[in-house]
């Protein structure tokens, strides 16, 4: 019996060459990948371990959302999302560490007492604005924003509120920001330089001082102690102790201040012998001088002079 061979036919030249263009198009695919890839990496803020650590969580992922999909048909989405923050704390992504920013006044650790209660919790499960809220009823805390960064990181971000003034209640020194909202107590030693405000409901009316005293500025850093009188208008009291009653009204009592300020401009009220200065009666000013009983009743605000000061008048309520 005899045999045959089989002999199989040779690629012609347009085959190999076409077969070495595939393949000189499939490297250079595979580099311009390896090329793409690489400078992903370099722009990406990961390691490679954490990297890896962030595609398994997206694989793993990607089955824990189908299962939440399905349980979440079978009634049970609860489930579903634990055992997705399950897969995530497994994979390095819970919390670990807590960074604070913006802290100054505050006492920092009252922000890490509210926040560590976080910690080791899978980051899908922290709840950031119910933190959110519990930092809003911190006194100093105008504003805060939290959020996270991955894989372990809480960042808060605190704006606090600015010191404006002191509160004086029955009891105890209050410092207070500019729009009387209650920072935290203080003691006397520390009020020093700052202005203090006294009289019931004084705190609500922090703004209206505010705008009232942006009429003489001049004579703001002069002032020691604004009271709040019967709930209708403000004495000012120096820091030399003379006190200046000002009229009700904001219109009426700024035009005052003014009146006042140039007063003092011609004829150095402020540091003199005057105690007081009355000028709740338009275009009048009264002044009570230690150790005299009568009256002195100097010229209206508005010719910008004054007579001098002859006798006194007491206080009037």
């Amino acid at each position: 019996m005899s045999s045959r061979t089989v002999k199989r036919k040779s690629p012609n030249a347009r085959q190999v060459a076409g077969a070495q263009a595939k393949a000189r198009r499939a490297r250079a695919a595979r580099s311009k990948t390896r090329s793409l890839l690489g400078r992903f990496m370099a722009r990406v803020p990961l390691s490679e371990a954490q990297l890896h650590r962030v595609l398994m969580v997206l694989i793993l992922g990607g089955a824990a959302v189908m299962a939440a999909v399905v349980a979440s048909a079978a009634g049970v989405p609860a489930m579903a999302r634990q055992q997705f923050a399950a897969i995530a704390a497994s994979s390095g992504f819970e919390v670990r560490r807590v960074e604070v920013r913006g802290v100054r006044q505050l006492n920092e650790l009252k922000v890490y007492e509210r926040a560590l209660a976080q910690r080791n919790r899978a980051m899908p499960l922290v709840d950031v604005e119910s933190l959110r809220r519990d930092l809003m009823e911190l006194s100093w805390v105008a504003d805060a924003r939290v959020s996270r960064q991955l894989p372990d990181t809480l960042v808060i971000d605190i704006i606090e509120r600015q010191p404006h003034a002191v509160l004086r209640l029955p009891d105890r020194l209050v410092l207070i920001d500019a729009t009387g909202h209650q920072l935290e107590p203080i003691s006397p030693a520390r009020v020093r330089g700052r202005l203090i405000l006294s009289g019931p409901s004084a705190g609500k009316q922090v703004a209206v001082l505010s705008a009232l005293l942006e009429a003489a500025p001049a004579l703001k850093p002069q002032l020691r102690e604004a009271e709040w009188i019967g709930s209708r208008r403000w004495n000012l009291t120096f820091k030399t102790g003379q006190v200046l009653a000002l009229p009700e009204g904001n219109r009426p009592a700024a035009d005052a201040l003014v009146a006042f300020a140039r007063l003092d401009g011609t004829n150095r009220l402020i540091g003199g012998r005057v105690a007081a200065f009355d000028m709740r009666s338009p275009g009048r000013v009264y002044l009570r001088i230690p150790g005299r009983s009568d009256e002195a009743k100097v010229s209206p605000p508005s010719t910008g002079k004054a007579d001098k000061p002859a006798a006194a008048t007491g206080e009037k309520n």
